[in-house]
Order: structure tokens, then C-alpha cells, then sequence
């Protein structure tokens, strides 16, 4: 138990999905995992420990933005060892390439500030994914027919963006979409050593202005967890 998860100790898998949305863990878990119970319900952010195809897996929220994350995830690695941690969520497109309904597997995540920016001073760290998770997220997602993009992200440290300048810089530079956790994500796990990915699936676009309506967001949001799983558990 620590200050933010009341899990007791065993009561974390050492595979964890991370959505931003408690009420997503809760759907995922609800939808993917056998035998799912919850293990946490401090301050609303719920988790939930089952199984996939026999594999113990946990499902929970994050919070929005990387201060948030940071908690969830620096408990979660150095109070209940989890060893994979792979944030599901949804971002913005920003290539024209980019698809509503896509997803997006982060490469790299690209940011301004994130909560770790005080270790590294002057340097500029450059986060990246697991390499291991990446590539079999990619055959998983390849394998379901899903239209899927492998490159950077931008993780934003501001939801309301009054930036247009620099959109069009990570445009011009490739950048495929933009959320608001990951880089911090990849952050802890080089400090710890741990394995992180982020598969994200596009929920609207900074470009085409298109967005997906919330009626439709968890049908879509299936393949996005599906690809999750199997990537965590690939051999």
C-alpha cells in the first residue's frame, strides 16, 4: 500500500496498463481480463488485477498528464516491482497520413518539460519506447489488420495549446500525434529499467479538425488494448 495505490502487496500484476480514464481501466478490465477485481480506488483512480490467456495483468488509470502518470507510475515500479508498464490511450493526429481510428505506436516521445527534467539539467534526454515492446506491438497490430504508424510523439505539457508555431514545427518534423503522458512514462523506465510502451489510438485530428464521437470511442479503443496484450505477452 502506498500514498496514492491501496493495493496490498501481491495485488499488483508485473504487467500494468496505464489509461489516463479510471472508467477506461474499469472497461478494460471489465472487457479483457478474467477474474478482474479491484485493487485500487484511492482518490477515484481505480485499478484492477486479472488475467489474460493465464497471464496476471493489471489495469490503472494514470491520471491526466505527466505529473499524474509520474506518481501511479514511480509507486507502481518502486513499491510493486512491475516490470512492464504500457500506457493505452487516446491522441491527437498531426500528420495527414494519420488516420481517426489509427493507431500510433510511440517510437519516441518529444517534449518541452516533463517531470524528470530537473535530473538532467542542461541535457536533453531523449525517451524512447522499449524496443522489444515495439516491435511485437507492431506484429501484433499488422497481424489484426489495423492501420498503424510507428514513429515520435509529442507528450504536451497543456491540454489548451496556444502554440500554433510550435504545431507546425513537430508537423513539419514528422511528429505523428500529440497526448500528454508517454515521454514521462519513458522516462522512469531508463531510470529503473523497465520496459514501456505507449500504443495510442487516435481519437481527433490537429489537422483534418475530424474527431471520433464518444459513442464510438470504446469499440475503438479495443484494438488499441488487444495490441497492448499481446505485445506484453509476446514470446
Amino acid at each position: 500500500m502506498t500514498i496514492h495505490i491501496g493495493a496490498k502487496a501481491g495485488d499488483i500484476a508485473p504487467t500494468v496498463l496505464m489509461p489516463g480514464d479510471p472508467y477506461r481501466a474499469k472497461w478494460a478490465a471489465e472487457t479483457f481480463l478474467d477474474d478482474a477485481r479491484l485493487v485500487n480506488e484511492v482518490r477515484g483512480m481505480l485499478g484492477f488485477t486479472g488475467t489474460w490467456r493465464g497471464n496476471p495483468v493489471t489495469i490503472q488509470g494514470s491520471g491526466m498528464g505527466m505529473p499524474s502518470l509520474s506518481i501511479y507510475a514511480n509507486e507502481l515500479i518502486k513499491d510493486y516491482d512491475a516490470q512492464t508498464l504500457i500506457r493505452i490511450g487516446s491522441c491527437g493526429g498531426m500528420q495527414e497520413k494519420v488516420g481517426i481510428r489509427d493507431v500510433i505506436l510511440a517510437m519516441t516521445a518529444t517534449s518541452m518539460n516533463t517531470p524528470s527534467s530537473g535530473f538532467f539539467k542542461e541535457m536533453n534526454f531523449a525517451p524512447s519506447a522499449d524496443y522489444g515492446l515495439l516491435s511485437a506491438a507492431h506484429s501484433a497490430a499488422t497481424a489484426k489488420g489495423v492501420p498503424t504508424h510507428v514513429g515520435g510523439i509529442y507528450s504536451s505539457d497543456v491540454f489548451y495549446d496556444e502554440r500554433p508555431d510550435l504545431t507546425d514545427q513537430l508537423i513539419r518534423h514528422g511528429i505523428l500525434g500529440v497526448e500528454m503522458e508517454a515521454a514521462e512514462l519513458y522516462n522512469l523506465a531508463h531510470r529503473y529499467q523497465r520496459r514501456a510502451l505507449a500504443v495510442l489510438t487516435v481519437s481527433d485530428h490537429l489537422i483534418t479538425h475530424e474527431a471520433l464521437p464518444s459513442s464510438e470511442r470504446e469499440s475503438s479503443f479495443g484494438d488499441m488494448v488487444e495490441i497492448a496484450l499481446e505485445a506484453a505477452f509476446a514470446p
